[in-house]
């Protein structure tokens, strides 16, 4: 049986947590406790060992990212359940997270949760992906992502990537200091991850990294330095044009 903490400022969401829970996994979880602030959520954390957090971003007296900073063992996984922000959402993203959108759809909710009961590997990676999601959230200047892959959890600058290719529901991400590397998401998804100012969708299944393109060629080709082409699509050309040059 899994062990869950609802963490929430608001008493009808943790209620309506708590219902869904009891509706769709009564057989899976069970609720051990709920708190409303950091200072609670951190005390019965430490105290009831949970396996799953259902977490809010903004509490009475601060953050979860602030919470989180003071656990140092997180045997667990995390669905955060926030507002429509669209600096926080960001962030969880960029993290590789799961969250819930308020108001609660019970799909999305369902859906959110499976995955993390299908979670194997939480104590592995849980702490870089809150790391991640946190730097970006709090503003820091060099941004990273997380890229997970069927092996492996990387680590990567946005600085390091000189552009993305998607082939269906993959996209390999081209990148100075590792090797390629490919994830199981379509490019609609990947540029989602990414800063708006740096990283341009030119092609329907090009991202490039505006800051290592050296020209555009009569052939409708940005260079990438050393000497990388990738395509413009021609309805995208006026745009792409304005936004590198």
């Amino acid at each position: 049986m899994i062990k869950a903490i609802v963490v929430d400022d608001e008493a009808y969401i943790r209620n309506k947590i708590k219902a869904n829970v009891e509706q769709y996994f009564s057989d899976d979880i069970k609720i051990v406790d709920e708190a409303e602030s950091v200072a609670s959520a951190i005390k019965k954390i430490k105290e009831k060992k949970p396996d799953l957090l259902f977490l809010d971003i903004q509490l009475t007296d601060g953050t979860s990212f602030d919470l989180l900073e003071q656990i140092k063992n997180k045997n667990f996984d995390i669905i955060f359940v926030t507002g429509f922000d669209e600096h926080a959402i960001k962030a969880i993203k960029v993290g590789a997270l799961d969250y819930v959108l308020k108001p609660i759809d019970s799909i999305e909710f369902k859906e959110a949760v499976l995955k993390a009961i299908g979670n194997s590997n939480k104590e592995n990676d849980i702490e870089k992906l809150v790391e991640i999601s946190k730097e970006y959230f709090q503003g820091v200047k060099k941004k990273r992502i997380i890229l997970k892959t069927l092996d492996n959890v990387y680590v990567v600058y946005e600085d390091d990537v000189l552009y993305c290719k998607s082939e269906g529901n993959y996209t390999t991400f081209y990148t100075k200091k590792t090797n390629n590397i490919v994830v199981s998401k379509p490019i609609k998804k990947v540029i989602d991850l990414l800063s708006e100012d740096i990283f341009i969708r030119c092609h329907q299944s090009y991202i490039v990294n505006k800051n290592y393109v050296s020209r555009y060629n009569k052939q409708g080709v940005l260079i990438i330095e050393p000497n990388i082409k990738v395509p413009v699509s021609s309805r995208r050309k006026e745009y792409v044009i304005g936004k590198i040059f």
